[in-house]
Order: C-alpha cells, then sequence, then structure tokens
C-alpha cells in the first residue's frame, strides 16, 4: 500500500514541502531531462537533504531533447550531497529514445526491437562501460541512510520507465519509521495509536466548506468512530469520518495502520502539529513554522467586511498558505511570506472561497521572530517594545523588526529573550 503525497513544485512553498517531508518515508524526485535541476527545483533538493530521508531519483521526458547524462547525474549529486546510482539507463534520447536497460538484471525493455548493429544499441554498450566504471552499484544500506539515490529513466507520457520506478518503491521504499516525541520514540508497530497532524486544507470541496486535517498514522490501527485524544488541548476528537484522498476522490477510511495518511474533517479544532492519542501525553516533534522572508500589511477594500478578513486570514494561516502576524497596536494585519508568489495566492483565495478583495502595503518590518523567555521577562519586554509586538495565529508573541541590526541590538540589549526564527508547531509554551 503506497501513500502518496505530492508537494507543492515551487521553492516559495518550500515550508509546505518541508512539513509533508516529515510525514513521508521515502521520496521521488522527478527532473526533466531537457532542463536539468531547475533553480526553484535545489530549494526543494536542500529540503529533502534536511531530512536525510530515502530519495529515488526518476528523469523524465527522455523522449526529448535531453542534456548530458553524465552531467546531469553529476548535477544531482552535487546539489544533493549524495552518491547516484543508475538503476536503468536510457536507450536513445529525443526522437530516438527507444526504452530502457536495466542495469542490475540487463534486461531491456523496448518499445520496438531493435538490431545490435543499431546505433542506439552500439552507444548502450559504450556508455554501460562508463557507467559501471565511474559510478557506484546500488548499495540497501546507503540508500536507506539517506546516502545515495537510485536513479532511472523514462517517459511518463509514453510510460516508458515507470513500472520501474513503482517497482523500485515496493523493493526498496521502506517500512514506515519510528517516531520522535518530546517523551519518547513512538515505534509504528506499538498497538496503541498515535497521529500527527501536517497539514489543513480548507475548502477542498467549496461547496461544503470543508476542512480536511491530513494526519499520519504514526503507531496502531486507525477504526473508524473512534475518539482520539488532542494533546494540546486534552480535548476528545470523534473519527465519524475519516477519509482517504486519491487525487480529487474521497473514501471513508474504516481503518488505518502506521504509515497512512488520512483526511479528518473538522471545522478548525485540529492545527498543524497536534498530536492524536488513544491517552497518552506525548508531543511529536519536527513540524516546524520558519520566520517568512517578506513581510507585508494587509489592506481591507471593503471595511464592512473586516469579521470576515479576520476569519479568513486565520483559516489560511492555519492551513500554512501565509504565516499570520497581528500587531499588539491594533494595526491591520501583518502576512509573512517566502516569495511573492504566496502573496497572490492568498489575493486571489480570498476573492475566490470568501469574497474578500484585498490589497497589500509595505510595512516598516523586515524580519520577525519569535520570543521565548520566562513570565516576568516576557511581559517587561513586551510593555517596552508595544509597536513591535505582534501574536501570530497561535497567539505567541513575536517581535518585529525594522532590520537586522535592530534585531541584534534588541537581542544585546535583552538577555533574558531568546529569539527564533524557527518555531516547532507543537504549541511550544513561551513562559517557563
Amino acid at each position: 500500500m503506497f501513500n502518496l503525497l505530492d508537494t507543492p513544485g515551487h521553492e516559495e512553498f518550500s515550508e509546505d514541502t518541508y512539513r509533508t517531508l516529515t510525514e513521508v518515508d521515502s521520496a521521488v524526485m522527478v527532473i526533466d531531462a531537457a532542463k536539468g535541476i531547475e533553480a526553484r527545483t535545489r530549494k526543494l533538493f536542500e529540503i529533502c537533504r534536511l531530512r536525510d530521508i530515502p530519495i529515488i531519483t526518476f528523469i523524465n521526458k527522455m523522449d526529448r531533447l535531453a542534456r548530458d547524462l553524465f552531467e546531469l547525474l553529476d548535477e544531482i549529486s552535487s546539489t544533493l550531497a549524495l552518491d547516484v546510482a543508475p538503476a536503468t539507463w536510457p536507450v536513445g534520447r529525443a526522437a530516438d529514445f527507444a526504452g530502457t536497460y536495466d542495469v542490475t538484471s540487463r534486461a531491456l525493455h523496448l518499445t520496438q526491437e531493435l538490431a545490435q548493429s543499431d546505433p542506439r544499441m552500439i552507444a548502450l554498450g559504450e556508455e554501460m562501460d562508463l557507467v559501471r566504471a565511474a559510478l557506484p552499484e546500488f548499495d540497501r544500506v546507503s540508500f536507506n541512510e539517506g546516502h545515495l539515490t537510485p536513479v532511472y529513466f523514462g517517459s511518463a507520457i509514453k510510460e516508458i520507465g515507470v513500472s520501474d520506478l513503482l517497482d523500485a518503491l515496493a523493493d526498496y521504499g521502506p517500512q514506515p519509521r519510528a517516531q520522535i516525541a518530546d517523551t519518547r520514540i513512538v515505534d509504528a508497530a506499538e498497538e496503541k495509536l498515535t497521529a500527527l497532524v501536517f497539514k489543513i486544507q480548507a475548502n477542498m470541496d467549496p461547496n461544503h466548506r470543508d476542512r480536511i486535517a491530513f494526519a499520519r498514522v504514526c503507531s496502531g490501527r486507525l477504526e473508524r468512530g473512534m475518539r482520539l485524544k488532542q494533546v494540546r488541548t486534552g480535548k476528545l476528537i470523534p473519527l465519524h469520518a475519516p477519509q482517504f484522498f486519491f487525487a480529487r476522490d474521497r473514501a471513508l477510511a474504516e481503518e488505518a495502520f502506521a504509515g497512512d495518511v488520512v483526511g479528518i474533517p473538522n471545522h478548525g479544532t485540529l492545527r498543524i502539529g497536534d498530536t492524536l492519542t488513544e491517552d497518552e501525553d506525548l508531543q511529536f516533534l519536527g513540524v516546524p513554522a520558519f520566520a517568512p522572508e517578506i513581510l507585508r500589511r494587509v489592506r481591507l477594500d471593503d471595511a464592512m467586511k473586516a469579521k470576515k478578513l479576520r476569519q479568513a486570514l486565520q483559516e489560511l494561516a492555519e492551513e500554512g498558505v501565509v504565516q499570520l502576524f497581528r500587531p499588539q497596536d491594533g494595526s491591520p494585519p501583518i502576512v509573512g511570506v517566502v516569495g511573492t508568489l504566496q502573496l497572490d495566492v492568498l489575493q486571489a483565495r480570498l476573492a475566490g472561497e470568501y469574497g474578500v478583495a484585498i490589497g497589500f502595503e509595505a510595512t516598516p518590518y523586515n524580519l520577525a521572530r519569535w520570543i521565548f523567555g520566562d513570565k516576568a521577562a516576557l511581559a517587561k519586554f513586551v510593555h517596552e517594545q508595544r509597536t513591535g509586538m505582534a501574536d501570530d495565529a497561535d497567539g505567541d508573541p513575536v517581535f518585529l523588526a525594522t532590520s537586522a541590526f535592530m534585531m541584534k541590538r534588541t537581542a544585546e540589549m535583552n538577555p533574558g529573550i531568546t529569539f527564533r526564527d524557527i518555531k516547532d508547531h507543537r504549541a511550544e509554551k513561551v513562559a517557563a
């Protein structure tokens, strides 16, 4: 059974990609044979390496004009900082692409019969000599440790090489792994159920204004009708209609097991980073929020829709579309993003799903940092820095600085306060 989680293909949604990668056991990186590793793909590569999960590489579109493959493999290796081991090799290129050759079994998977004298077969023999001399063989231990990626070639649109990739997932894809929690490590084979919410998606069905929390089952068996403890609040969450998703199709999940991903309909109760258990108090770690690189103030075009805007921004911030900061001085909300494309997405979704038209204005702030410390130190700092203070979507305090210099100076003058550019979504308490 495969749980396929597709991540956003743009670097500006890298935080969403990272969160998804926290809940998978291996990843498939798809590369365009003609374009190679694009700039935005490099960011995703970097995120993938932060997780050190096993990676299977598929070089697609071999039926188009392809780059030099040895150069491309070298680029993949240097970008990922790991070894590459071709598992298959293309027979021909672009219009002459005829299929693949299995490096291990030495079997040919061709769309047509080729004579040994065919130039493509001659080139294949010469290239295989180079491959065996210059590149390592596939090693499963190295793959599982995240040090080596097997590489497959093909053309998805022509259905060449896709079955090889799926076979690789079945053969090499690791079993559901153990998960790190604040009090212990949870093994996937444990009997009691635990689960971690890593993604929220609102309005998947616009007709019903639904809100789905996606959770990975980390251990045990999930059954429809169970009531699970939301550790953050202590409340019991009923699982009346957990769902499996495949693209736009969905089905009721009568049961699910470790490694499965289920959608849980809810009305804002569940948040990213929430841990669900049968009764144990533990919090899974490693679902972070990263400080944004761009801050913009939201301008509402129709003041009569202020309440609706507040609700919409809260829901979209919980979903991870943007980060939301509400200034404590009562001024209009500020949103934080990695890139401008996220602002366009926010603007379009507010208009299309909520009927709220907005614009953006510059702010004097360039940096946002979460602050931590004991109650007395926090209260004193917030009082003194009132104009630069905001609350995020979870209600945690955030300091907004006009520049890196001012951030450094403020930190030096307030040794009792810790400034962080990463916050774990596990509802970390700001007070000691």
